[in-house]
């Protein structure tokens, strides 16, 4: 998944009405890759732009793509990545807990239409993960 993708991922994963009367800007800056975001709430919208970075933004995170991915995949939070020193903050942490506040989790095997329904994951699942996919419906 390239970072965009995830980013915008995050943006879905948002809840619009917990997200009312915030504000802020993000950069984002993956070095080894060479890859700049500039991630923006406002009007409760989650957005983001590759290539740029905006002048005074509230926070500055900095890590490795290779890194990040642990992210993305729901192995390792961000918040714990900057606690080990893996991922380096400048400005205010305070606003990646005002974007997690605003997060919610789907249900992976939720109905697109009637009777497409999966059965519940046996195994315990972090909210990013899905179990076995069965294919035959068997």
């Amino acid at each position: 998944m390239s970072t965009e993708l995830y980013l915008d991922f995050v943006g879905i994963m948002m809840d619009s009405r917990k997200a009312e009367g915030m504000e802020f800007t993000i950069n984002l800056v993956t070095p080894d890759n060479g890859e700049k975001f500039v991630v923006e709430l406002s009007n409760a919208t989650l957005t983001n732009i590759e290539g740029y970075q905006a002048e005074g933004a509230d926070l500055t995170v900095t890590i490795d793509r290779a890194d990040f991915e642990a992210t993305m995949m729901g192995k390792k939070t961000l918040m714990a990545q900057i606690e080990d020193g893996t991922a380096k903050i400048q400005g205010d942490k305070g606003v990646l807990e005002q974007l997690a506040s605003t997060l919610v989790h789907f249900e992976m095997g939720f109905e697109i239409m009637p009777g497409t329904k999966s059965p519940a994951p046996e195994e315990d699942l972090n909210p990013y993960e899905v179990g076995p996919v069965d294919l035959h419906g068997e």
